[in-house]
């Protein structure tokens, strides 16, 4: 069962919970005065009533949503890169869209990118547990009780991680579904495990799948791709 939202509560929270724009999106609108409580402008801070009538000025010219899919190649960075790295923007030469979510620099797959900031909690807070599935290769070959080792979940520096699906397809390969990301988490359980990833690749997320993207390129999520993406996250 949800928690009720408590009232009185910051407008920029109540545009964030009702989905119509993010926290820093809303204190942006309530600057330019395109906010309005009870018919008189916002200011930044100002809180509001479960029965306040919210008033939003939108543009004549709103923005349009972007969803892409892209294949981060190994070697890129998804973000704050250092000096002399490379990051997702400079290397597909996209520009006014950011990552969801991280891919370490040596593993590369499917990374979503966008416009839309209020997808991030719902895509990245754990607690809706949606899927992100890989193929993993290891340098040494899978011990016989590591599918079962794995599924159950494994502590790395003591966190115990939920319960995953692995698939074996051969000695050295595997494929996993997760529905967390912890920091270098599947590397970091194979660790645990005695075993040494020597390719990581993201195939999908939710119902997006990598499919055969080359690295370094993307595509537009669109149509009912687009449609039973955005409903998972209950946007």
């Amino acid at each position: 069962m949800e928690e009720k939202p408590q009232f009185p509560m910051r407008i920029n929270k109540y545009l964030s919970m009702r989905k119509l724009a993010t926290r820093r999106g809303a204190d942006e609108l309530i600057g330019k005065k395109k906010v309005y409580i009870n018919g008189k402008p916002a200011v930044l801070g100002s809180k509001v009533n479960e029965d306040d009538k919210i008033e939003i000025l939108h543009s004549r010219n709103p923005q349009k949503m972007v969803y892409l899919a892209y294949h981060k190649p190994i070697g890129v960075i998804t973000h704050s890169p250092k000096r002399g790295e490379l990051d997702i923007k400079e290397s597909a030469m996209l520009k006014n869209v950011f990552p969801i979510g991280r891919l370490d620099k040596n593993s590369h797959g499917l990374i979503i990118l966008t416009n839309d900031g209020r997808i991030t909690d719902h895509m990245l807070n754990p607690k809706f547990e949606h899927e992100k599935e890989y193929i993993v290769t290891t340098s040494n070959k899978l011990r016989t009780s590591f599918k079962k080792n794995m599924e159950k979940g494994v502590d790395i520096e003591g966190y115990m991680t939920k319960k995953c699906t692995v698939d074996i397809i051969d000695e050295h390969t595997f494929n996993v579904i997760l529905t967390e990301g912890k920091k270098h988490q599947i590397r970091r359980m194979c660790s645990n495990l005695f075993q040494e990833v020597s390719e990581l690749k993201r195939i999908r997320i939710m119902n997006i799948e990598l499919g055969k993207l080359s690295p370094n390129s993307y595509r537009a999520i669109e149509g009912g791709e687009l449609e039973i993406f955005l409903k998972a996250l209950k946007m």
